[in-house]
């Protein structure tokens, strides 16, 4: 009996690591995980690259050489030491040919929370919270030996909700997701700059001007834009989301909080994923469902089959698939082990796009895998036109603060961590092609200028990026010959877009953009027109394009323009679009839109008033509440008086808004007058009871 003593804490170990391997799986090889892959037909994955030239990959980038870099993130998911991070960049190099990296170097290390790489002036962007970095290597030994800080400031708490996703924009601006995080960003480069509070957006900057600002969003992880610009982010459950008012225009108003993210996926967010929820995952959704069931709270916990890991959204636009897939937006779902697609259409309202499920994947995932160890954590886009995925291939992938310690004591989330794989996604019946390694830095500048004609955006992008950065301004004039001559309108607006970067725009380039047949053609050159004063009254024209976008972008900057005479139009457009909430607040976003002489003009040159409905009412007490707040005597005599002239419904609506507005800080910064119509207000009984 003693010697079974002595046995039972070996057996009672065996015990454990028997039911811990019945709870989580083993690995496989990455030519094993592929085969555990139900993949739409017509695509397969390739093994781009794997352990040990890659470990913990969350991004990979190729720059205007061709060269493969990819950033690992070797804390995840635990907070970072200061000055010891985990985090690495590697140069990857496929030295024989055969397509497959075989050599990396570390370009980069002890990064903290390194998660996303942008190319630039032959180095790095580097999102490393708190920091955007820029690293270069100007010795030719593949290290970085250049290593400054452009930003700091950032949120850096939580793993999974930091700067990441930096992207080149068409308009030269370079974009980054910051989750809605509070952060008190300054710029090392321009030092008397005041510092940026971000909270409640994402983040752009352009460093050839030395700007940088909060833009509207609360992508996660993964943001890609479409040709013209318009982004699209992540945000787990939340897989495709878009924001149709940028933040510049939004924070013109200060008296009221306009929405700004909208969920463009109208579907259940349903997956159709191939493995079953984690042990752990569906342990933790009894204990919640229990929980919202004894509260008889009527919400339901899902442990599968819905997204909650979804990352690096990514929009196509290579040659290497069939024409089909260009515009399609990829998402992975890192607890779901898939990857999904999206067909992306547009509009005439807000917020003007949608996404859903291409036919053929009505009831499938473009990627299911049944190798819970799958991480499809982002993609990039390679100049050879095919999409390359990146697999952080964990055991594990949760930030362990969200997971009950009952259930996380026999997980090890570093299980993996010398792990990692990045994929060639190739279509198998597009026709195969040549593809040559670009030299971009060695090409004359009238070879860039050719290359925004190509069928795959990466050229496009990174021959834009090299002729900015070299400040070639003798490429002015075949660039404006491009703009006028060729047929092709996203060639066009590259060009356009360079010219302005080489500060070559004039009225005349941007009031053809204007007039453009192409919608999205005009729609930047309402943007660009801000610039110019003399093309006002054509700008104000283009609030009435038949394109919803275009009249949205035309509205939000003819609000730019001073004066009364934009007044009569916004009126006109709002009779006409009150019901779209987009345009509403595009218009609400202007002083002369959020002003009495709006609601004087729809008064006494619209039936606006005639009738009352429900997006009317919301207009009224919106206007009013900023009209409050603004706390102007004049103007909020003028609303109190329209009010009270007014039908019931519009009168009630009214002086809500008007009193809520008013009661903002209330004892600052208030004229004797306004004082003297809040306390009326606060003293009228009858006021009193339209407000409950």
């Amino acid at each position: 009996m003693k010697r079974y003593k002595k046995l039972l804490p070996a057996i009672f170990a065996i015990m454990l690591c028997a039911c811990s391997q019945q709870k989580y799986e083993s690995s496989r090889t990455p030519e094993a995980s592929i085969g555990t892959f139900d993949m739409l037909n017509g695509f397969k994955a390739e093994v781009f690259a794997a352990e040990p030239q890659v470990m913990d990959p969350v991004e990979l980038t190729f720059d205007e050489e061709g060269n493969a870099y990819v950033i690992e993130m070797g804390d995840y998911p635990y907070k970072a030491v200061r000055g010891d991070g985990k985090g690495r960049i590697r140069k990857l190099t496929d030295r024989d040919g055969d397509g497959r990296i075989d050599t990396a170097v570390v370009f980069a290390e002890k990064l903290e929370s390194g998660t996303s790489i942008l190319p630039w002036e032959g180095g790095l962007l580097v999102t490393a919270a708190p920091e955007i970095l820029f690293l270069k290597d100007t010795t030719g030994d593949d290290r970085a030996d250049i290593r400054e800080v452009l930003f700091t400031g950032f949120f850096e708490d939580n793993s999974e909700a930091q700067i990441t996703s930096l992207r080149y924009g068409i308009d030269n601006w370079i974009y980054a997701n910051n989750g809605g995080q509070a952060g008190l960003v300054t710029f090392a480069r321009h030092p008397a700059a005041p510092a940026l509070q971000i909270k409640g957006g994402d983040f752009r900057f352009r460093l050839d001007r030395g700007l940088f600002e909060a833009e509207s969003g609360a992508g996660q992880y993964g943001m890609e834009m479409d040709d013209l610009g318009h982004r699209f982010y992540t945000n787990n459950s939340r897989h495709i989301s878009t924001s149709p008012i940028a933040a510049r225009y939004l924070k013109r108003q200060q008296h009221m909080n306009f929405r700004s993210v909208m969920n463009i996926y109208a579907a259940e967010p349903v997956m159709y994923q191939a493995t079953p929820a984690p042990w752990w995952r569906a342990e933790r959704t009894k204990a919640r469902q229990q929980q919202y069931d004894e509260k008889k709270l009527n919400r339901k916990e899902y442990a599968e089959g819905r997204f909650t890991g979804a990352s690096g959204g990514t929009i196509y636009a290579g040659d290497a698939y069939p024409a089909s897939f260009y515009g399609s937006y990829f998402v992975g779902d890192v607890a779901g082990n898939l990857v999904h697609r999206d067909v992306i259409t547009r509009g005439n309202e807000g917020p003007f796009f949608s996404a859903a499920r291409s036919v053929e994947e009505e009831k499938r995932e473009f990627i299911a895998s049944a190798d819970s160890w799958f991480r499809p954590c982002n993609f990039t886009l390679g100049y050879d036109g095919n999409l390359y995925l990146i697999d952080m291939y964990r055991q594990h992938i949760e930030t362990p603060v969200s997971i009950p310690d009952s259930l996380k004591e026999d997980m090890d989330f570093m299980r993996g961590n010398q792990m990692g794989r990045i994929y060639r996604i190739v279509s198998t019946e597009a026709r195969k092609l040549p593809k040559a390694v670009p030299a971009m830095r060695q090409q004359p500048t009238s070879q860039l200028i050719t290359y925004l004609s190509h069928r795959n955006r990466w050229w496009r992008l990174n021959a834009q990026r090299m002729i900015l950065e070299r400040k070639d301004r003798s490429a002015i004039p075949a660039l404006r010959a491009l703009f006028t001559d060729n047929k092709n309108p996203i060639t066009r607006l590259h060009a356009l877009y360079t010219l302005e970067g080489l500060d070559a725009l004039d009225a005349g380039l941007v009031q053809s953009a204007m007039k453009d047949v192409d919608a999205g053609l005009r729609e930047h050159g309402a943007i660009l027109s801000e610039r110019f004063p003399q093309l006002a009254a054509q700008l104000i024209h283009m609030m009435n394009d038949t394109s919803g976008l275009v009249s949205l972008q035309a509205t939000l900057s003819a609000g730019q323009l001073s004066g009364r005479q934009v007044v009569p139009a916004f009126a006109m457009l709002l009779e006409k679009k009150y019901k779209d909430p987009w345009f509403m607040n595009a218009i609400l976003s202007a002083g002369t839109g959020s002003s009495f002489e709006l609601v004087d003009e729809l008064a006494k040159h619209t039936g606006f008033f005639n009738t009352p409905d429900s997006a009317k009412l919301v207009f009224v007490k919106n206007i009013s509440q900023i009209i409050g707040s603004r706390k102007l005597d004049k103007e909020v005599a003028a609303q109190l008086q329209f009010l009270s002239s007014g039908d019931e419904q519009f009168r009630q609506a009214g002086l809500t808004g008007l009193f809520n507005g008013l009661k903002k800080e209330a004892d600052k910064n208030v004229l004797p007058e306004t004082q003297r119509v809040l306390s009326a207000i606060n003293d009228d009984k009858h006021i009193k009871q339209l407000l409950k």
